[in-house]
């Protein structure tokens, strides 16, 4: 088994608390649109580099009740879905 992680670009729509900290509230997958009832976890990236560009990466718990990896690349503002 592979220990790489695997990155599917997808779409996230966001909250932005008083921080200014974006949250993922919802993402597109395929043609499903999955709402997250909570984040279980959250990390950063914070030194960039180029096989690792700093990046927000967080596990959360979609309403069907399935656990995801979203990770949101800061320098390009794109979204992705991981897994293994």
């Amino acid at each position: 088994m592979s220990g790489q992680l695997h990155l599917t670009p997808i779409k996230v729509q966001c909250y932005a608390g008083f921080k200014g900290e974006e949250e993922p509230r919802l993402f597109i997958l395929g043609q499903r649109m999955i709402e997250i009832e909570d984040i279980l976890d959250r990390w950063y990236q914070v030194e960039s580099k180029p096989e690792w560009p700093r990046a927000n990466y967080f596990r959360v718990r979609g309403c069907d009740q399935c656990i995801y990896m979203l990770k949101h690349d800061l320098e390009s503002d794109e979204w992705y879905l991981g897994s293994r």
